[in-house]
Order: structure tokens, then C-alpha cells, then sequence
């Protein structure tokens, strides 16, 4: 048997983490079985549905480089296959129209309510022989009324429901509309879906789903529901613990290689092993090794799987991604250029965007000091200056050795500290008081231009 998952969104609205991460675990479990992975967008709620979420929820899987092998397959335009399928339960009897009112069901749904009973339908409709299809009316499923409903979870064993607990659930509206638990059915069946990976949010819908395989013909599929994602408080995630939608995390500067490894590690594991590959997790991946328990979501632990995966990032793949955000503010940057500065970067930067940040000295024409940089840029400062730029004047090489002694040099000679020597030189060089090393950037500015941001500094610094 081809294993064969499926990622099956509603877009009405951005694609959170908790469905990125049933996402994740439905590719990695095809992708660990060599079998297929589905993409199918829910969009039957017409009122809710839009192609802006469609266009988000694609950016989203493709920035996590989850490619799917079919689809996008779109339930709105599949309608047809969802009406002969209802005829075909009509016919043989498993499903039926009802006729009645919204105002009939309220009154009844109220009476069970005062009673103290559940309110599921009371079948009024059932067998009702006298009704007119070109009335108004619903088509309801008809469920067993006796006996359980029971399936397999992987990760629960064997689900039992009482049946006297199900309801003859709606599967089409008086509008014609298709129901969510029917065509899901109908979706994952006519597909080949062999395994359904889901939140566990799910789990009373599955018993519904059973039923209705059975009636049209199909076996179901083994199905695997994973909790939910809490926050740091242990409650359900939510905006109030930040960003939810998955892009914001690209916006913030992280890579999608610590996305997917902080996605896998929230319900799943393999030893005490922490950070991974995408390799490593295809590799590693198997259902029984998804907990029950509820997984909680850490921005910490994120940023620090972030530095992980920095630092194991090929350079040409960094200054790839950082190369846009770098020519939009210095348009005469270029890839070559940025190769250069990133390993200089890499190792102390948590974010895409620090290394953007970062990367700004090498490319600035005019360094205007920030006032943090402006502190160490007074007329105190200026011997320390004008001892820098002696030292590189006199430097055949820009050697970090080599200039690291001189500077202490410097310092003793002047009588300060190691950072009153460093800092006015920091400053000058970047307009910053925080920044990568100062011997590696004047290695990497080279003798010329660093002479040069020094006189300009010295020279503020006399002119005041």
C-alpha cells in the first residue's frame, strides 16, 4: 500500500501554527513512507472563503518547503461529484430529506434543553414518506441508531462512541450547499487518502466520518488526532502570545529550516536529540512517536534553534536571503560583497534580520552616528581615534593578531581601558555602539576605507 497524506486548510484566514505543524507531520510521514502528499483547500464556506488566504496558506507551505505531489485540488469545484454522491445515499436509503423549519427545530432544541436532555435531532423526518423535494429541505445522514461507533487512533487506541449520542447530522443545506464532514469523506476517499493526520480538535467529527465511509462504499483511513498547541501559560495559543500566523515568523527574521525543527520537536521526538535537518527528520519520522500530551510553543527555544540553524546554513545560502532586504537599503549591494561579511555575521546573529543589520557597515557610504555611537565620539575620544588610524596607516596587512596587540598598545600608552580604545573606533567605523568585531571589519573594509571612516570621524570630532 502507497501511503497517502493530505493537508486540507479552510481559507478563511492565515495559516496558524497549529495547522503548519499538522502540515509538517502529515508531509514528514509521506515523505518518511516514500509515499504522497495531498494539498486540498476547503473553501465551502463561500462567506468566509478568500483567494488572499488561498495566496497566504501556499506562501506559507512553500516558505516551509512542504511541496505537495498533487493538487491544489479546491472543493468548490467539486460540487458536482458531492451531489451524485448525495443522490446515491438518497437512493439507497442512508440519508433523507427534512423539512424542518429553523423555527421547529429552535422550539424542540429548546423543550430538550429545559428537560435536561441532549439536544441532538429527534429524526422527526426519518421516515417520512409524504415530502416534496421541491420544498425546502436539508438531507441528514442517517446514523445507526443502536450499538457504538468505534475506530483506531494511533495515538488513543480504540475510540468507542454510543451511537444513541450521534446525531442524523446535516450533509447538505437548503441551499445546496455541501457539510464539512461529508465532503471530507467524500475527498479523502475518491483521493486515496490512507492516513488522516489532524488536530485532535477532530476527534468528535471522526465518528460521523466512520459512518459515513461505511454508507458510501469506502474503508476509511487510519486516522491520527494530535493535541492542541498551548502557550507558555499552558493555554490554548493564542495572539495574546504573539505572532500566530506562520509568515510573521519569516518577517521576524527566522528560517523556515528552525520553523520546521521547532514544529516537529512540539508533540514529537526522537531521543534527546534536539535540533535536526530536514533530512534527519524524514528520516526519524514515525506516528507512534508523537505524544498525547499537549504541546507547548516557546519563542525562546525557537530563537535559540534559530542560532542553530544559522550557524549550520551554508554562506551562499545566507546571503541569498539576506541580499533583498540588504539591496533595498543599499542598492549598490551585491551577493559577492555580502559573502564576504557573512561569516563574519553568523556566528552572533539570532535573525535574518540581525544579519541584515549587521551587514550595514560594510556597505555604508556616510556613517551617521546613532546616539548611543555619538557618546564615544567627543574630544575625549579623540586620541584613541588618531592612535587607530596611526596603527592602520603603519599595517601592511589588516591582521587580527597583529592589530589586536597594537591597540592594547594603545591603550596602555593612553592609559584607558581596552573599550575606550575599541569603542570611539566602533563608532566611527559603523555609527554604532553595538556591532560585529572591530578587527574583523577593518580586515574586511579593508586598509583604504577604514582610514578613511577614521579621519571623517576625526575630523567631526576637531570641526565641533
Amino acid at each position: 500500500m502507497t501511503v497517502v497524506t493530505r493537508f486540507a486548510p479552510s481559507p478563511t484566514g492565515t495559516l496558524h501554527l497549529g495547522g503548519a505543524r499538522t502540515a509538517l507531520f502529515s508531509w514528514l510521514y509521506a515523505r518518511n513512507q516514500k509515499g504522497k502528499f495531498i494539498l486540498r483547500i476547503e473553501d465551502t464556506d463561500r462567506e468566509r472563503s478568500t483567494l488572499e488566504s488561498v495566496d497566504e496558506i501556499l506562501a506559507s507551505l512553500k516558505w516551509l518547503g512542504l511541496d505537495w505531489d498533487e493538487g491544489p485540488f479546491f472543493q468548490s469545484q467539486r460540487t458536482e461529484l458531492y451531489n451524485a454522491k448525495v443522490e446515491q445515499l438518497l437512493r439507497e436509503g442512508k440519508a433523507y430529506r427534512c423539512y424542518c423549519t429553523k423555527e421547529e427545530l429552535d422550539k424542540k432544541r429548546e423543550e430538550l434543553t429545559a428537560a435536561g436532555k441532549k439536544t441532538v435531532y429527534a429524526r422527526t423526518c426519518r421516515e417520512r414518506t409524504d415530502g416534496n423535494p421541491a420544498q425546502p429541505n436539508v438531507v441528514r445522514f442517517k446514523m445507526p441508531t443502536t450499538g457504538a461507533t468505534s475506530f483506531v487512533d494511533t495515538l488513543r487506541g480504540v475510540v468507542e462512541v454510543p451511537n444513541e449520542e450521534l446525531d442524523d447530522f446535516v450533509i447538505r443545506r437548503t441551499d445546496g450547499g455541501v457539510m464539512y464532514n461529508f465532503v471530507v469523506v467524500v475527498d479523502d476517499a475518491e483521493m486515496g487518502v490512507t492516513h488522516v493526520i489532524r488536530g485532535d480538535d477532530h476527534l468528535a467529527n471522526t465518528p460521523k466520518q466512520v459512518n459515513l465511509y461505511k454508507g458510501l462504499g469506502y474503508q476509511p483511513p487510519k486516522f491520527t488526532h494530535v493535541s492542541m498547541i498551548l502557550g507558555p501559560d499552558k493555554k490554548r495559543l493564542s495572539k495574546r502570545h504573539g505572532a500566530e500566523a506562520t509568515l510573521e515568523y519569516r518577517d521576524m527574521g527566522f528560517l523556515p529550516e528552525a520553523m520546521v525543527n521547532m514544529l516537529a520537536r512540539m508533540g514529537w521526538g526522537h531521543g534527546d536529540q534536539e535540533v535536526f535537518s530536514r533530512e534527519e527528520l524524514i528520516q526519524f519520522f514515525t506516528l507512534d512517536k508523537i505524544t498525547l500530551s499537549p504541546a507547548v510553543f516557546d519563542k525562546e527555544k525557537l530563537e535559540w534553534l534559530n542560532i542553530q540553524h544559522i550557524k549550520r546554513t551554508p554562506d551562499e545560502t545566507l546571503a541569498e536571503l539576506a541580499l533583498p532586504a540588504v539591496k533595498a537599503k543599499f542598492p549598490h549591494a551585491d551577493k559577492e560583497a555580502l559573502m564576504k561579511i557573512i561569516p563574519l555575521l553568523k556566528q552572533r546573529s539570532r535573525t535574518l534580520i540581525e544579519i541584515v543589520q549587521g551587514a550595514d557597515f560594510y556597505f555604508l557610504k556616510e556613517i551617521a552616528p546613532d546616539e548611543a555611537a555619538t557618546k564615544f565620539l567627543t574630544a575625549h575620544h579623540l586620541p584613541a581615534l588618531e592612535g587607530a588610524l596611526g596603527i592602520v596607516e603603519e599595517s601592511a596587512v589588516m591582521d587580527h593578531d597583529a592589530l589586536n596587540a597594537q591597540f592594547k598598545e594603545l591603550a596602555q600608552k593612553l592609559a584607558r581601558g581596552m573599550k575606550d580604545v575599541a569603542q570611539p573606533v566602533r563608532a566611527a567605523l559603523t555609527g554604532r555602539a553595538i556591532s560585529p568585531g572591530v578587527f574583523e571589519m577593518i580586515a574586511l573594509l579593508g586598509r583604504d576605507e577604514t582610514l578613511r571612516r577614521l579621519r571623517d570621524a576625526a575630523n567631526k570630532i576637531k570641526a565641533a
